[in-house]
C-alpha cells in the first residue's frame, strides 16, 4: 500500500462489496416478502446496525437472514477501516523514515547554506544556490511545502526556523552562511539573533520587507540585508534609465554560460600573497580590490601584488576562476 493507487484500488473494492452488499439485503427481503422501500430500510438498519425496529415481526429465517447482513455489513466496515488506517499508519510512517534520511544526509554537509522559508525568495535563492552548485538546507514550517521540496530535489527540514533546535538540526554550527527569507521582518530578526550566538562567523543575508527594519536586522548580526521592493525599484529605474549598463551587468552575472562574477578573500600565509595579478589569473578579469585597511581599488593594475587579507573580485570563466580559488 505504498502507492496511492493501491489505495484507490482498495476502496473502490470495498466499496463496490457495500454496493453489492446492499442490493443483496434488498433483494433477499424482497424475496421474503417485503416491499421494495421496506427491504431497503430493512437493510440499512442491518448493515450500519444503527438500532434496530424492524417493519413487521419477524418469522426465524428473516432473523438468521438479517443477522447475516449485519454480521457481513460489520465485518466490510471493520475492512474500511482497517485499510484507512493502515494507510495513514504507513503513510505517516513513510514521511518519518523519509525525514530520518534527510536528516542523516544534513548532518553530512559542511560549509553549506540554511534557506529559512520556501516562498519565492527563498525557492529563487535555493535555485541560485543549486545552479552554482552550492550545498544548501531549506527550512520550512509548512508541511503542505514538503511535497514540491521533495520534487525540487532539496535538502529540507519541516520545522520553525526561529528554534535553535531546528537551526542545530540544519547544521548551523558547520554553515557558511544563512539567509533569511521569512515574510515577517520580526521573525528575521530573531533569527538573525539566534543563528548569531550559535555561530559568530556565519554570513548572514535578511530579508526586509519594510525598510525600517534594515537597522533593527544589522543590530541582530546579518551582515547583509535586502529589500526585495527597494531593490526592484532601482533596478527598474536603473534599466529605464542606462538599459545597456543592465543588461550588460546582467550577462556578466545571471545570463551568460560559464562566466560568473567571485570573489576571493586572501588569508594569512595564501600562496596568492604577493603574486601579481597577472601571475594569478591571466585569463580572467579582476573587477577590483579590496585592502584589509578598507581601501578599495577599482580596476587594478595587473601587475599590483597581492596582500594578505586583500578580497579580490573577479570575472571569468568558471574553470579559470575554479583553478584560482584551488
Amino acid at each position: 500500500m505504498n502507492r496511492p493507487s493501491d489505495l484507490a484500488r482498495r476502496l473502490v473494492l470495498l466499496g463496490a462489496v457495500i454496493v453489492g452488499l446492499f442490493l443483496y439485503g434488498i433483494g433477499g427481503y424482497m424475496a421474503l416478502g417485503f416491499g421494495p422501500i421496506d427491504a431497503a430500510y430493512m437493510t440499512t438498519l442491518a448493515v450500519t446496525t444503527a438500532g434496530f425496529n424492524p417493519v413487521r415481526t419477524l418469522d426465524g429465517v428473516e432473523q438468521v437472514f438479517t443477522m447475516t447482513i449485519a454480521v457481513l455489513g460489520v465485518t466490510t466496515f471493520i475492512a474500511i477501516l482497517t485499510v484507512l488506517g493502515g494507510a495513514l499508519a504507513e503513510g505517516r510512517f513513510a514521511v518519518l523514515s523519509r525525514r530520518r534520511r534527510m536528516q542523516r544526509r544534513i548532518d553530512n554537509l559542511r560549509g553549506h547554506f540554511i534557506v529559512c522559508a520556501y516562498g519565492r525568495v527563498g525557492r529563487t535563492t535555493a535555485r541560485e544556490f543549486e545552479a552554482d552548485g552550492a550545498p544548501f538546507v531549506v527550512i520550512d514550517g509548512l508541511e503542505d511545502l514538503e511535497e514540491q521540496m521533495l520534487q525540487d530535489g532539496v535538502n529540507y527540514i519541516v520545522g520553525d526556523p526561529s528554534s535553535e533546535v531546528v537551526l542545530r538540526s540544519a547544521g548551523i554550527e558547520r554553515a557558511r552562511g544563512l539567509v533569511c527569507a521569512m515574510d515577517s521582518d520580526a521573525v528575521n530578526v530573531f533569527i538573525t539573533l539566534v543563528a548569531r550566538s550559535i555561530n559568530e562567523n556565519i554570513f548572514i543575508v535578511a530579508r526586509a520587507s519594510e525598510a525600517t527594519a534594515a537597522d533593527r536586522l544589522y543590530k541582530a548580526g546579518a551582515d547583509r540585508v535586502v529589500s526585495p521592493y527597494v531593490t526592484s525599484g532601482r533596478h527598474m529605474a536603473l534599466l529605464s534609465q542606462r538599459p545597456r549598463v543592465v543588461d550588460y551587468l546582467e550577462v556578466a552575472t545571471l545570463d551568460a554560460p560559464g562566466l560568473r562574477l567571485d570573489e576571493i578573500q586572501v588569508e594569512s600565509g595564501s600562496t596568492l600573497i604577493d603574486r601579481t595579478l597577472n601571475e594569478l589569473a591571466p585569463d580572467i578579469v579582476a573587477l577590483a580590490i579590496r585592502r584589509s585597511n578598507g581601501e578599495v581599488l577599482p580596476n587594478p593594475d595587473p601587475d599590483l601584488r597581492v596582500e594578505a587579507g586583500d578580497l579580490l573580485i573577479f570575472l571569468g570563466d568558471e574553470e579559470a576562476l575554479r583553478s584560482v580559488e584551488e
